[in-house]
């Protein structure tokens, strides 16, 4: 099992293909598990680098894991990048990944090529997402004192992406899924972090694109619909379906594309 020991955390990892680094960030509580009908399509365009993020699935969770913040998640594949040798990386960053995407993007701009966003997390952009992911915090909260950590994940994903949503997950997903429910919650916090604002985005000069899903919830599109005015080298790709949107979208697959014949 590949892993790579990053500040001070070892760091489960899988690289498939070759050429241009491509680094694949999943979201809250989730596990590189959920790339995988992605993955080979992307590794057509390059080499694919997809990970478990610090306290998730396959890579270390510290004990006690009760609080990590995105720039430590930042940092953690900025040196994940710089360990594997990928520079002027393309970063696809789904949800929670996507703040972290745009923190790596903010303050290791040598790391990042470019940026695809599925519905990533701009909670300095607006004020709903803010409030809205704030009340999730508190709802998963409320579940793990009342019934149990391990029923975080559920409760999540029947909030973000539609009520029995949990049901239509393959039992190896729900499981890996199930067990990161501290990471969720330790993730979670970052709603009281101070996040980039209109100006900070304003400095991220590397092409991205903003990929929004047509049954999300309003809040993410407000987000998305925010990033699309704060970066100015952006465009926007609606797809349909819910909040977890495919890393291989035809969208998605002609942007990387297009980066590639520019070089």
């Amino acid at each position: 099992m590949p892993e790579a020991d990053v500040n001070g955390i070892r760091l489960y990892y899988e690289e498939h293909g070759e050429g241009t680094p491509i680094a694949c960030i999943h979201g809250g509580g989730s596990s590189a598990v959920m790339w995988a009908d992605a993955v080979g399509q992307l590794a057509r365009l390059g080499r694919v680098i997809a990970y478990d993020r610090r306290g998730c699935a396959r890579s270390e969770r510290p004990e006690p894991y009760e609080h990590t913040t995105v720039t430590e998640q930042a940092d953690d594949a900025a040196a994940l990048l710089d360990a594997l040798g990928a520079a002027q990386t393309v970063v696809i960053g789904r949800s929670y990944g996507g703040a972290v995407a745009t923190d790596l993007a903010l303050r290791y701009p040598d790391r990042v090529r470019a940026l695809v966003l599925l519905e990533g997390d701009a909670l300095g952009l607006s004020a709903a997402g803010l409030e809205w992911t704030r009340a999730i915090r508190d709802r998963l909260r409320e579940v793990a004192a009342e019934e149990s950590v391990d029923a975080v994940s559920e409760a999540l994903i029947d909030e973000v992406v539609g009520a029995g949503a949990w049901g239509s997950f393959p039992d190896d997903v729900r499981r890996i899924l199930t067990q990161n429910g501290p990471a969720l919650l330790a993730e979670l916090g970052y709603v009281d972090e101070a996040m980039p604002d209109a100006a900070a985005f304003a400095t991220i000069d590397k092409p991205t694109l903003l990929v929004a899903a047509s049954d999300s919830p309003p809040e993410q599109r407000e987000m998305t619909e925010a990033m699309a005015e704060a970066l100015p080298d952006a465009r926007t790709a609606l797809v349909s379906g819910g909040h977890l949107i495919d890393p291989a979208a035809p969208e998605v697959l002609a942007f990387i594309e297009e980066l590639l014949e520019r070089q």
